[in-house]
């Protein structure tokens, strides 16, 4: 069953969250993920406006979603960002 990696982020610092992106986007699609939104136009709907940034990748399965995750590849990658540079959120959920 499909899962999706749902990350909101409100940027702080865009040169080291920059730096995070581009490489993530290659771990992503390095373990499968597909990424179905990244960025762009948002319009918020009901719920506070903190975050400015959406992402969502799908994945074969939760498992590899979580491997992804995991992976030192994406820790090193998401050091840029967890120095501050912005405040994330992510959560997977599975596919119906």
């Amino acid at each position: 069953m499909a899962a999706y990696w749902i990350a909101r982020a409100k940027v702080i610092n865009a040169e080291s969250y920059k730096k995070y992106a581009d490489k993530a986007g290659d771990i992503v699609e390095k373990y499968g993920g597909k990424f179905l939104a990244r960025g762009g136009d948002y319009k918020i709907m009901e719920g506070s406006d903190h975050y400015t940034r959406f992402v969502v990748a799908e994945f074969p399965n939760m498992q590899i979603a979580e491997q992804c995750f995991n992976s030192n590849e994406y820790k090193s990658a998401a050091a840029h960002r967890r120095n501050g540079a912005g405040d994330v959120e992510i959560i997977f959920v599975e596919g119906s």
